[in-house]
């Protein structure tokens, strides 16, 4: 991975679009991605400091920052850098372009179509867990992207309206948009 891979989250994310991530035998070309901006981002993991979970993305850039979420699944960013400034980028999305029997094995309940698409079915596929939290990914850039989208990032509750979810326009593998159910309040 070069430079090109490095620097603010929002520049970088659109950057992503089409780069092709390699990991256990799995090759996904990543087609949605979302920016964090670390400490100015209260939607961030970093927004309120540095904690053991969230360490990696306080490091050099480069670096997949991973994460268990919902009890069941793993999801992965890339740090984006300078060391000390935890910027990311969530990693939504993708089209399996290598490995694909390996992939439909890590998921053999889902269409083609279906295998990468969201961040969690992105990580199963390439066989991505918190053992993986730090690693160094192997990430080559993809031909520039033309049609490219942006809205607001999925299943947020605080900054959901920033416009930092990048796709590729019109590609059957970018996830469905959800937002942030609104939280409950005991008793009620």
């Amino acid at each position: 991975m070069t430079d090109w891979a490095e620097g603010d989250p929002l520049e970088v994310a659109p950057r992503l679009l089409g780069a092709v991530l390699t990991h256990g035998g799995v090759s996904v070309r990543l087609t949605e991605v979302e920016a964090y901006a670390g400490p100015l981002d209260p939607g961030s993991h970093a927004h309120r400091g540095q904690t053991a979970r969230n360490a990696v993305m306080f490091g050099p850039p480069g670096h997949l920052y991973v994460y268990f979420v919902y009890g069941m699944h793993f999801c992965a960013n890339l740090v984006t850098g300078p060391e000390g400034d935890p910027g990311a980028v969530l990693l939504r999305a993708g089209e399996v372009v290598a490995g694909l029997d390996v992939a439909r094995e890590r998921r053999p309940a889902s269409t083609d179509r279906d295998l990468a698409r969201g961040p969690a079915r992105l990580c199963r596929v390439l066989g991505i867990d918190l053992s993986h939290n730090g690693m160094r990914p192997e990430l080559v850039a993809g031909e520039p992207v033309t049609a490219l989208s942006t809205g607001p990032r999925v299943g947020l509750r605080l900054a959901a309206d920033r416009p930092w979810r990048f796709w590729i326009t019109d590609d059957p593998t970018v996830s469905t948009y959800r937002p942030a159910a609104p939280r409950r309040r005991a008793g009620r």
